[in-house]
């Protein structure tokens, strides 16, 4: 393909991440300009106050544009995990005997994508699981196969039509249309996971600001995902709440002195802090802070725990847990959830970025990442629509079968 440059929009409850980059290979991106601005007017994901997420979506995409020195007028937007919802189907189509081609597979995606949704919903991803060719299973991909009758299993994520309207508006405000929607554990997946992990069985688990999202990656595919209304903000709250604290200190105390738990403290270390009602800063034991946060992270691992169990693949993970998200910076925060979810855990941060790339560099921003990645997917997906091009050229390894041809 030719020299593609891509635009990625990453709208979290903390911040708006906007990416400009050109892609050099398929996983390889030259990051050209960068916009990051504090979120106002968005609570979980969900736009709140129309006019305050437009100026703050707006300070981010000038931002990127000043620094990249180009126009931003289209670009792929992650989407909050808490409105989407998800179920499994099979298409079956027939291919009279022939050679199986891409027309084929979109056919039976389309077979597959005919499900009854709840009102008010609209599909966001169909990512295929496997095919069946002639009653032949766990076919990964049948393009060159010859055969009489094709089947995919597919996985159907939906999301709330006013949810993502109401973003799209938020967005089209700016004068930027919006390609695709990717859901944030998707996302980030597509940057921090290997082709390994993904085929052995890990979850992803993106803990952010306001949600933490997981996504069970098995047979090199999503099978699951859930998103949990938590995170690092009531780790925040907390803080706040039992220090007497300012949100502001609160958050900058996270920051500088936070710490997973009370084992990784010693009895004597202490912090400043300035309560409410107090003219001098006090000094309050580390170990104090640490039983806060502790408290909390801990209810975070012990709900993304009840979640596996609750899927059904809690024993086909061997690949264990890929923690992403600002809330993962937390020091302490790998040999907690090691220790309670009993399983390999990594922190992962994008890789294979350059240029104007270093505030990138953090697991803060894999979803941000992760939006580029799933553009050169699209983009491979759309070429082997093209006319003499389903028996040869790359194919999406994610399997997702929503396409577009414009970038930016």
């Amino acid at each position: 393909m030719e020299e593609t440059i891509i635009v990625g929009i990453d709208i979290g409850t903390s911040k708006v991440c906007s990416i400009v980059a050109r892609a050099e290979g398929r996983h390889r991106f030259h990051i050209l300009g960068v916009g990051i601005e504090p979120t106002k007017g968005l609570r979980k994901g969900a736009v709140v106050d129309l006019a305050m997420a437009t100026r703050s979506i707006r300070r981010s995409i000038e931002k990127a544009q000043r620094t990249s020195g180009m126009e931003i007028t289209a670009a792929f937007v992650n989407l909050a995990d808490i409105y989407a919802k998800s179920t499994n189907n099979r298409g079956v189509v027939g291919v009279a005997g022939k050679m199986i081609g891409q027309s084929d597979i979109d056919r039976a995606l389309e077979s597959a994508r005919a499900v009854q949704l709840e009102h008010n919903a609209e599909v966001i991803h169909v990512i295929r699981r496997g095919f069946t060719v002639d009653g032949t299973e766990g076919i990964r991909d049948p393009i060159g196969l010859y055969g009489y009758r094709l089947e995919v299993e597919a996985h159907i994520i939906s999301a709330e039509a006013s949810a993502v309207e109401n973003l799209n508006q938020a967005i089209a405000n700016n004068g930027v249309q919006v390609l695709n929607y990717v859901l944030n554990p998707l996302a980030a997946g597509e940057a921090v996971l290997t082709d390994t992990e993904k085929q052995m069985g890990c979850i992803v688990c993106d803990i952010g600001a306001g949600t933490t999202d997981i996504a069970i990656y098995i047979d090199g595919d999503v099978w699951y995902r859930k998103v949990l209304p938590i995170g690092g903000d009531l780790i925040t709250s907390d803080i706040a709440a039992g220090l007497r604290l300012a949100i502001e200190d609160a958050e900058d105390l996270k920051k500088t002195s936070g710490y997973a738990t009370q084992d990784g403290i010693a009895p004597n270390e202490a912090v400043l802090v300035r309560a409410f009602g107090k003219e001098d800063p006090e000094q309050v034991s580390r170990k104090t802070l640490a039983h806060i946060i502790e408290a909390r992270v801990e209810e975070i691992f012990f709900l993304v725990m009840q979640e596996i169990k609750r899927s059904g693949y809690d024993g086909l993970l061997p690949a264990g847990m890929i923690l992403t998200g600002g809330t993962s910076l937390l020091p302490g925060i790998q040999e907690l959830a090691s220790r309670i979810m009993e399983v390999p855990v990594r922190i992962a941060q994008a890789e294979n970025i350059y240029g104007l790339a270093d505030q990138l560099y953090s697991p803060a921003y894999a979803s941000s990442i992760g939006l580029l990645h799933w553009a050169m997917l699209y983009l491979e997906a759309e070429f082997n629509r093209r006319p003499d091009t389903s028996n040869r050229g790359p194919r999406p390894s994610s399997r997702t079968e929503r396409t577009t041809t414009q970038l930016a």
